[in-house]
């Protein structure tokens, strides 16, 4: 998703795009994976000196909520990143930076036939481990 594009999504919502709000779209639309509300509160900090952590975890949700934001669980800790937005496609995730690889399969296309006579909702499908950056500095 483009920087627009969330703008967009906000605006049509009906809520007011601020420059806390630009600015957190700017990290992830920026940042190549997935990054904890630490993160977001670190990078935040620095430039709005006595943002709350409410005020971080408040428009995160937001964000998750208007499918501005994709999340994950890492570690046992929500982890987000900006929605990728194109066509369905799945993850690889590294367990050290975060970083991602698209994944142009999914496992849904043999599932069906496994469950013919049920109703499937929705589907999340990531697959975790190193990089070759991480791999090869570990």
């Amino acid at each position: 998703m483009s920087l627009n594009d969330a703008i967009n999504t906000l605006q049509n919502h009906g809520y007011k795009m601020t420059h806390r709000r630009k600015a957190i779209i700017k990290y992830f639309s920026t940042s190549d994976g997935y990054r904890t509300a630490k993160d977001l509160y670190e990078h935040m900090e620095a430039k709005y000196t006595g943002i709350s952590y409410d005020t971080v975890y408040r428009n995160l949700h937001l964000f998750h909520d208007l499918d501005i934001l994709e999340s994950t669980s890492l570690n046992a800790e929500k982890h987000f990143r900006i929605n990728c937005g194109d066509h369905h496609h799945h993850h690889f995730i590294c367990n050290l930076c975060g970083g991602t690889k698209k994944l142009n399969i999914c496992p849904m296309d043999d599932i069906g036939t496994l469950l013919k006579n049920y109703t499937i909702d929705d589907h999340k499908f990531e697959v975790y481990g190193l990089c070759p950056s991480c791999k090869q500095a570990s």
